[in-house]
């Protein structure tokens, strides 16, 4: 079964985007509607920007998703996905290629979620650090031991994950993670401590979009990052999109049942080649490439 898997933030980069907006009609369209119902010429960052302004938490997750999500669109008959995902930011990616959304409500969605967790950065200083070469379990026990908030919050791949929290809870667990064997615990140059509860009042600010936003049935299942498995109910779909801002990633686990439930084929859809390095240390038995 063919899997189509969506990027998260980080993935951009100057330039995304462009060779679609020359070469495209519709995504000439649908670039130039994206900068009306934002209020701003994000076409002009993604195309000529620095990365500094590229890195604009306002201006990255919408970056990523109208790369991805107009990516799929000019693909057209030949986009024919049996089960999608997205790494975080890019579930609303995977949403509107599978249906679930419209291409404004997604627009919309991505932009509130975008803002919301600035203002939840801004609010309390907070961050995120890699942890590689540990299992979960000890990864998990450690910042459980730590005073302060520190969650477990990307499961990137087997020996790769992300925790989540207050500075100082941060560095305790890394000094603690590197005592217990880990080959790095590094901070990370994020504006906050995503999935983790200091996200709490994003995601009240989400929900209420989300809830008074219109979910249509999906066309095939989308493999959300809170439940890792399939999910094919609009309800479920809203209430686990909800849920998604301050719960973990699961990412390994989500491709691992992709793959249990039929996945041999992904392609990742939108900048960058994370995804396709994740999959291939979660599962080398499958292929990963890039639809571009």
């Amino acid at each position: 079964m063919k899997a189509y898997i969506f990027p998260g933030q980080g993935a951009q980069f100057t330039g995304m985007g462009l060779d679609l907006y020359n070469n495209s009609l519709l995504a000439k369209e649908l670039f130039d509607q994206a900068n009306e119902i934002l209020g701003f010429n994000i076409t002009a960052i993604m195309f000529e920007g620095t990365a500094e302004e590229l890195k604009q938490t306002k201006v990255t997750q919408p970056a990523i998703f109208l790369h991805s999500v107009i990516l799929a669109k000019t693909l057209g008959e030949d986009f024919k996905p049996e089960m999608v995902a997205g790494h975080s930011l890019g579930e609303l990616s995977a949403l509107v290629a599978n249906g679930v959304l419209t291409f404004e409500d997604g627009l919309r969605l991505v932009s509130k979620r975008a803002l919301a967790m600035q203002k939840a950065c801004e609010a309390q200083e907070s961050t995120m650090a890699a942890v590689l070469g540990l299992d979960d379990v000890i990864v998990e026990e450690i910042c459980a031991s730590v005073d302060g908030i520190v969650v477990a919050a990307n499961y990137n791949c087997p020996g790769q994950l992300v925790i989540s929290g207050e500075i100082s809870a941060i560095d305790k667990a890394c000094e603690l993670l590197i005592e217990k064997g880990a080959k790095r615990a590094i901070k990370l140059p994020v504006g906050g401590a995503f999935h983790s509860p200091l996200m709490e009042p994003a995601r009240e600010e989400l929900a209420a979009a989300i809830k008074n936003t219109t979910f249509s049935e999906p066309i095939c299942p989308v493999y959300q990052n809170v439940v890792a498995k399939a999910v094919i109910n609009s309800d479920e779909i809203k209430e686990n999109l909800i849920a998604q801002l301050t719960a973990p990633v699961r990412w390994t686990q989500s491709v691992q049942q992709m793959i249990a439930d039929g996945g041999t084929e992904f392609f990742e859809v939108g900048p960058g080649k994370v995804l396709q390095g994740l999959i291939r240390k979660i599962d080398r038995t499958v292929t990963a490439s890039s639809v571009a």
